[in-house]
């Protein structure tokens, strides 16, 4: 699956849209600045934590973490785990709050 774009996913942001988007950075990361709607699952935590993804396997998950080089190894994770359709946010917090 193509990664995805800070403006394309601000855009579907402003439409209503409600993606799942997980953030894999540290939690204190997290709480200092986050995504609306965001869930903070830290890079280190989504082995232990991928079965209670289970039922997103089908659906949409956008990850991402501060700049994309975490949230592409979870993003590969993912893949590997089955889920078939996990988009990066290029450029990770980072890009999306120069948005």
């Amino acid at each position: 699956m193509p990664d995805i774009t800070p403006a394309e996913l601000k855009q579907r942001q402003q439409a209503g849209e409600k993606p799942t988007i997980i953030d894999v950075r540290e939690n204190w990361e997290h709480e200092e600045a986050r995504i609306d709607g965001s869930q903070n699952i830290p890079l280190g935590s989504l082995p232990e934590k991928v079965d209670e993804l289970e039922d997103l396997k089908d659906q949409e998950v956008i990850v991402h973490c501060k700049s994309g080089g975490r949230s592409a190894s979870a993003k590969a994770f993912l893949a590997q785990r089955g889920f078939s359709n996990v988009r990066n946010l290029v450029g990770g917090m980072t890009a999306y709050q120069q948005q």
